[in-house]
């Protein structure tokens, strides 16, 4: 066995054949270890989606945009009148303006956002959302008229010219629409299930219905020319409206939908933490499959040292077993985690509509397996070098 050994250590190409083969000694309990790590691999990769998702409506928010809201809070509305006034304050380029409209399309199950916005405005401020020209001429003409993203019109099966009815929550009864043009992403992190139809509709019904509501709006969207002039702006905005009956707070798009975001920081946390347990439940996994492995090699790793093997080689063995263990059911959990990925993108997409597997939740996986091969180790490398070559024996024996 000395043969194996050269002045720089193990062979390479012999080691991580022996390696394999005790790794496999008990193929039952490798491979219901592998299984194991597999499984929980696959679940920190997808809450770690999961959360990616989370934040990439923040990644996607741009630097040249404002939102103007309600200071006190989201559910109460600013007068329409408010919008002349801020195209006067110096540096904004365009202000448009939206509603959420929160109706329901066929019953609850089917939710997906949809909001009245102003379509002159719109694809000057979100050129993101691409639609054909004469499709933006047509959503422009009709007072009915709604665009929809691809996601949601294949969802769905809508095509342009369809007659689409949803109930409405905040705005009581039933709203006929009709689709004007389907919206394709420019980014990958354009979201292409939402659903926009024109103000007009919406504010000329509400005056049928219940006057003392119109011309109202729920935010102001503020195009602005330079993104560093954006503070300044902000703050010019809330101090025109500052001591009136409706006052504003301005922030950044990005700042904006963070607010959103803050709604379930709760659920995000715990996110966080169930991933952080995986890794913790992996780590147990593996490091008690190690420790039966080096309880029951005891005797060979002192026959290992009699022949004059040093602690480094015995280390080598123990770690490098552990790190083929984990690698094998991380590559597995890696494979796994993007057919997993579609299927819970398409069952979640109301509410994940960009669900993307990152290159860097790949390194993750990846970086959490080594540590946790290396951290599982510990313990029964330190058992073994600890061991008397005379106990050792007597084990055998």
């Amino acid at each position: 066995m000395r043969s194996v050994v050269s002045k720089k250590g193990f062979l390479p190409m012999y080691i991580v054949k022996i390696l394999f083969r005790n790794a496999f000694r008990h193929k039952l309990r490798t491979g219901l270890t592998i299984l194991g790590i597999t499984i929980a691999i696959l679940a920190f990769g997808l809450l770690r989606t999961v959360l990616d998702a989370w934040h990439l409506a923040i990644e996607a928010s741009s630097d040249y945009r404002l939102v103007t809201r309600n200071a006190v809070s989201m559910t109460f509305p600013l007068p329409i009148a408010y919008r002349e006034k801020i195209l006067q304050v110096g540096g904004v380029s365009e202000v448009g303006f939206g509603n959420w409209f929160g109706g329901i399309y066929i019953d609850q199950k089917h939710f997906f956002a949809n909001m009245a916005i102003d379509p002159k405005t719109f694809q000057k401020l979100y050129p993101e959302f691409q639609l054909e020209p004469e499709e933006a001429q047509a959503f422009l003409r009709d007072r009915k008229g709604f665009i929809a993203g691809k996601k949601l019109a294949r969802k769905y099966g809508w095509k342009i010219g369809d007659l689409v009815t949803l109930q409405g929550t905040i705005y009581p009864g039933n709203w006929d629409f009709v689709l004007r043009g389907i919206y394709t992403g420019k980014y990958r992190s354009t979201d292409e299930t939402q659903f926009f139809f024109q103000w007009d509709y919406l504010n000329e019904t509400i005056k049928k219905q219940a006057p003392g509501y119109a011309d109202q709006v729920g935010w102001f969207v503020i195009g602005i020319r330079n993104p560093e002039q954006g503070p300044e702006v902000a703050a010019a905005i809330d101090a025109m409206f500052k001591n009136s009956l409706a006052e504003t707070l301005t922030e950044t798009e990005k700042a904006f939908t963070q607010g959103f975001l803050a709604m379930v920081q709760a659920i995000i946390v715990v996110v966080q933490l169930v991933s952080f347990i995986i890794i913790i439940i992996i780590m147990a996994v593996v490091a008690n499959t190690m420790s039966m492995t080096t309880r029951e090699r005891i005797g060979e790793y002192a026959i290992l040292k009699a022949l004059g093997f040093r602690g480094r080689h015995i280390a080598i063995l123990i770690g490098g077993e552990a790190v083929i263990i984990t690698l094998m059911g991380c590559l597995l959990g890696i494979v796994l985690l993007f057919p997993s990925a579609r299927i819970f993108a398409s069952t979640l997409e109301q509410y994940f509509p960009i669900f993307a597997i990152e290159t860097r939740t790949l390194w993750f996986d990846l970086i959490a397996a080594l540590i946790v091969a290396v951290a599982a180790s510990i313990v029964p490398i330190r058992s073994a070098l600890r061991i008397r070559i005379a106990d050792g024996l007597r084990r055998i024996a």
